[in-house]
């Protein structure tokens, strides 16, 4: 290699390294007119940051809430028994007409099926041998009584018609009485037997169709069962460590799962004497009055009211941050430093308020807009 190419390529070299350190004070000097960035400094210890300007963030006070302790136990609308009447027929035979079915609301007096029975049809055959019998008895004592005024007969052939004739009588009541206790009307001979509804309400359960045999009560179920859904019951499970909050003849508040925005009122009847010996839970019975939403089968939720009284912190719900399935709050600790303090939220409140169950107390300060504060933390 000549001498004459060693200094070009020392000439190259030196013609680099100047222009690189051109640039860099080319990017000095811009970078110097720039405004530095808000800076975030993460202490590292209870989650504690610090931010240069925290008069962005407002901060405002937790309120104060008192209130008594509830408990919150799901429960089941169920019929009250008491109010379900069944429909029965004392006289066997065969179904021919059908009026109402399962579902229908009736009222008291209503036709709800026809019955074709012997049974009918015996006892009308056994009233009228008895008003015959009756008839014949009562002129064979007004024969007697005249035979006795004229001396033709003794005292005891008299006593022995009048007997006749009040025994003649009390079967023909007899076949009257169980006439009706068939549900047949006496003025009207018929083997049909109409079946009515006993009292207003909802059918709820039904076990004839058209055609079918209508057996004797001993071995056939109610033909029908209606029940008053003007009040129910709601069958709740509380485990025993909660039973000090139920007390009888105390009121409830029952939330509807389909009806989340209808508050009705039910009355603590009874107490289970008896716990359940798997899970330790009794049954509370409430009873509501149904203001035509209730029906058996439906999911509730029932608020029960302790005897103590409780105290929470509220606060805006925009001053609790949802991360991770938990709640968190920022609190300023001192000048510029802010610590994120997870809580335990309870129910919300009229006008956006959020309940703070545990974690901050009333009077104590905290970020209004955490969400807000939280991303930019995290720039």
């Amino acid at each position: 290699m000549t001498r004459h190419t060693f200094v070009a390529i020392g000439s190259c070299l030196a013609l680099s390294l100047f222009l690189i350190g051109c640039g860099r004070s080319v990017n000095a000097g811009s970078q110097s007119t720039a405004p530095p960035p808000a800076t975030v400094e993460h202490e590292g210890n209870d989650g504690v940051v610090k931010v240069d300007d925290p008069e962005q963030f407002p901060v405002i006070t937790a309120g104060k809430r008192v209130h008594p302790s509830d408990l919150n136990v799901t429960g089941v609308v169920a019929a009250d028994i008491s109010r379900n009447i069944p429909v029965i027929s004392l006289a066997s035979g065969r179904v021919v007409e059908i009026r109402a079915r399962i579902g229908d609301t009736v009222t008291k007096g209503q036709l709800l099926m026809r019955v074709q029975s012997s049974d009918i049809a015996q006892a009308f055959s056994e009233y009228r041998q008895a008003v015959a019998d009756a008839k014949l008895a009562n002129s064979q004592l007004d024969r007697a009584k005249l035979l006795y005024d004229k001396g033709a007969i003794a005292q005891k052939d008299l006593e022995v018609a009048e007997d006749a004739d009040a025994k003649a009588k009390v079967t023909v009541e007899t076949a009257i009485e169980r006439l009706r206790l068939l549900g047949a009307d006496v003025n009207q001979p018929s083997a049909l037997v109409d079946i009515y509804a006993p009292v207003s309400g909802v059918i709820t359960e039904q076990n004839v169709t058209a055609a079918a045999g209508v057996k004797t009560l001993d071995n056939s179920p109610n033909l029908f069962t209606i029940a008053d859904i003007s009040h129910v019951w709601v069958i709740c499970d509380v485990y025993e460590n909660d039973l000090p909050f139920v007390q009888l003849g105390e009121y409830a508040d029952i939330r509807l799962n389909a009806y989340p925005n209808q508050i009705l009122k039910g009355r603590i009847a009874n107490i289970g004497p008896i716990l359940d010996p798997s899970i330790r839970t009794a049954k509370v019975r409430l009873e509501v009055e149904n203001p035509g939403m209730l029906r058996f089968g439906l999911f509730v939720t029932a608020t029960f009211h302790g005897l103590d009284w409780h105290r929470s912190a509220t606060i805006p719900a925009s001053a609790v941050l949802h991360l991770h399935d938990r709640e968190w709050v920022y609190v300023p600790v001192e000048g510029d430093r802010f610590r994120r303090v997870e809580v335990v939220a309870g129910e919300m409140l009229p006008g956006n308020m959020q309940e703070i169950v545990s974690g901050i107390n009333p009077g104590q300060r905290v970020v209004s807009r955490a969400l807000v504060f939280q991303n930019t933390t995290e720039r």
